[in-house]
């Protein structure tokens, strides 16, 4: 059997912009992707933990402390607004036990946060 698992997030993320004019998809900071294991193109789940909003999008690279909602997700997900992005991935049934997801935690500057940042 195949089961999908959270394969990492990085969570409490702040929207520094919403360009409704893009075609689609959300800029993340490319050295929050390394840490996080996420890759340019990737599928991810944007949950806005402002306003409950949820979709699903697609990555593309993003300058330092970017997370730009674009298209029309910008339309979901405001600027300033503080979401969790998640990605996934299928692993077969002996190894999900053995799977740790990568968390990322960031600060309200989008910076990885130390564990004395989070209280």
């Amino acid at each position: 059997m195949i089961r999908e698992v959270l394969i990492s997030k990085i969570h409490g993320a702040t929207v520094t912009e919403a360009n409704v004019n893009y075609n689609g998809s959300i800029a993340i900071d490319t050295e929050l992707l390394g840490k996080a294991n996420i890759h340019i193109g990737e599928k991810v789940h944007v949950w806005d933990i402002t306003n409950g909003n949820r979709l699903e999008t697609y990555v593309i690279s993003g300058k330092k402390g970017e997370i730009c909602m674009n298209g029309a997700a910008a339309k979901l997900i405001k600027e300033g607004d503080k979401v969790i992005i998640a990605c996934f991935g299928f692993l077969e049934e002996e190894k999900v036990s053995r799977h740790q997801p990568e968390l990322i935690f960031v600060d309200e500057k989008n910076d990885i946060a130390t564990l004395s940042d989070q209280g």
